[in-house]
């Protein structure tokens, strides 16, 4: 006869992560100068932002659509060698081979401009071309019911605790900006000559079901004036957006992710010394909770025969984020700068080793330094690129963890003494860890009496390479508790290969009507 099992679930929702990826796409086009403008000589700086407006998921296949905002800032062909500007729009769709890619399932991207190089064709025409990386994450939601306990005082149980990293809710909000940003009222400005938008100060706050992900996005301009100068400045606006997440509690883990969706920015009339800035972000954000879960492994019932249904579900567990400030100061001797003065600096973070060493985690890398730079000796302004490397130590990362680690350029001051360059660089780096925990679900759990064995027996066994109690128990329908009493066995969890141990075998004998659950 056949049974059913009265057993203790308890539900978890699983975010499992499918694959991760790197995708390095190239966007091409071609400008031609507006008549208004004098042609090109030689190009000196190109910078870009990169929007993506459309995200689509296919099964095997991921399709991005989006635009890089570019600036090229030009020697013009004429009598004053006068510096220019350029903008235009680059717009790109791509398809990405992701063959575990299904309809469903959530894809977060994260598109970085590698570079922007730009190929003067004739005086009326450039060539660009851009670099993009684009970090992909796949991840398959699903509810999971983990046996926990098994109300039969008769049934043999095999568990463990975990602790398991269960996503609490996720959402998206979309936030919005629309301000000018001020430049100084003694300069009028003709044209933008470049343009780079970052998010900074990224922040969260969690209360009464919402959390609130704030940054500011941080705007480095470089303009000409009307009387001629090149200068630059910096303005930053804040961004907000709220997300609601039923019974999100503060020492919950938070995961944010930003995708600029769509960027605007030109010059206000030259009056209001301004230039106005339109931005759609859209903000993902994932929450996670800690539960610790007594999880049944396996069973079986001594004189029974125990049916299930047994998979294995990959998941995460002991996610945690970590924020260090990594403080970089140097000097750099550049003598071809001379007394020139620095108009603008960007900074991009190059990861190049990660080493887990003695519970620290060791992160070296360069930060790359591109200076634009007035120049008296030659065409006025020039450009620099200064590598600078770094190592930053973490402590307490178990070397078994996964990690994620994601940079961002904080304090910022690139001071010139007579070509003594002073880099001082404060590069805020988080670390996310976790560990890649693989849980057994058991389902579909019945009992079925077994007619053909003896009442009692005692059999010998000889320890093989291997071997548990556990599954000495299981295979001869015994306890363990029976086998450590009969054979006085002092850690139950050490036995020796080639020992010999008795086994206690019987048939339990119960009356019981099927039970559902």
């Amino acid at each position: 006869m056949e049974f059913i099992m009265e057993i203790t679930k308890e539900t978890v929702k699983i975010n499992k992560i499918i694959c991760e990826k790197k995708e390095n796409i190239n966007v091409q086009g071609d400008m031609i100068v507006p008549d208004a403008k004098p042609d090109i000589l030689n190009t000196i700086n190109s910078t870009g932002n990169i929007s993506i407006y459309k995200k689509e998921i296919n099964e095997g296949k991921l399709r991005i659509d989006g635009n890089i905002l570019t600036y090229i800032m030009y020697l013009a062909d004429d009598e004053k060698n006068s510096i220019r500007g350029l903008n235009t729009t680059l717009d790109f769709s791509e398809t990405i081979n992701i063959p575990e890619l299904q309809i469903g399932m959530n894809v977060e991207i994260n598109p970085i401009i590698k570079f922007i190089e730009c190929k003067v064709i004739n005086g009326r025409k450039v060539g660009i071309k851009a670099n993009i990386e684009i970090k992909i994450k796949v991840c398959s939601r699903e509810e999971t019911e983990l046996v926990t306990k098994v109300n039969d005082p008769n049934i043999q149980v095999l568990s463990n605790n975990k602790t398991i990293s269960s996503l609490l809710g996720d959402g998206i909000t979309k936030s919005y900006v629309k301000e000018n940003i001020s430049i100084p009222s003694n300069d009028n400005l003709v044209e933008i000559l470049g343009c780079t938008i970052n998010l900074v100060d990224k922040d969260i706050k969690i209360s009464y079901n919402k959390i609130l992900a704030k940054s500011e996005v941080e705007v480095k301009l470089i303009y000409l004036t009307e009387d001629g100068r090149i200068t630059s400045c910096i303005g930053k606006v804040p961004l907000v957006g709220f997300i609601d997440i039923q019974n999100v509690k503060e020492d919950n883990i938070c995961n944010i992710n930003y995708l600029i969706k769509n960027i605007i920015i030109k010059p206000n009339q030259i009056e209001e010394h301004s230039v106005y800035l339109e931005m759609e972000v859209e903000i993902l954000c994932e929450c996670y909770e800690q539960k610790e879960i007594n999880v049944i492994e396996d069973m079986y019932c001594p004189g029974e025969k125990v049916n299930f249904d047994l998979k294995e579900i990959n998941t995460i567990s002991n996610r945690k984020t970590k924020k260090v400030t990594c403080q970089i100061r140097e000097k750099i001797s550049l003598p071809e700068i001379g007394n020139g003065e620095i108009i603008n600096s960007s900074i991009e973070t190059i990861i190049t080793k990660e080493n887990k060493l003695n519970g620290k985690l060791i992160i070296e890398g360069e930060v790359q330094i591109s200076i634009i730079y007035l120049d008296i000796t030659s065409v006025g302004i020039n450009t620099k690129k200064v590598e600078i490397p770094f190592e930053q130590t973490i402590e307490d990362i178990e070397n078994k963890y996964k990690t994620n680690i994601e940079t961002e350029i904080g304090m910022q001051e690139i001071i010139n003494q007579g070509g003594n360059i002073s880099a001082n660089v404060d590069l805020n780096i988080e670390i996310t860890t976790f560990k890649e925990i693989t849980i057994p679900t058991i389902n579909n759990i019945t009992e079925e009496t077994v007619d053909d064995m003896e009442d009692y027996s005692v059999i010998i066994y000889v320890v093989k390479p291997n071997d548990t109690l556990w599954k000495i128990a299981k295979k001869y329908g015994s306890t363990i508790d029976d086998i450590v009493r009969v054979n006085g066995i002092e850690r139950p969890e050490k036995i020796n290969v080639g020992e010999k141990i008795y086994i206690p075998q019987y048939v339990l004998k119960r009356a019981k009507e099927p039970i559902l659950i």
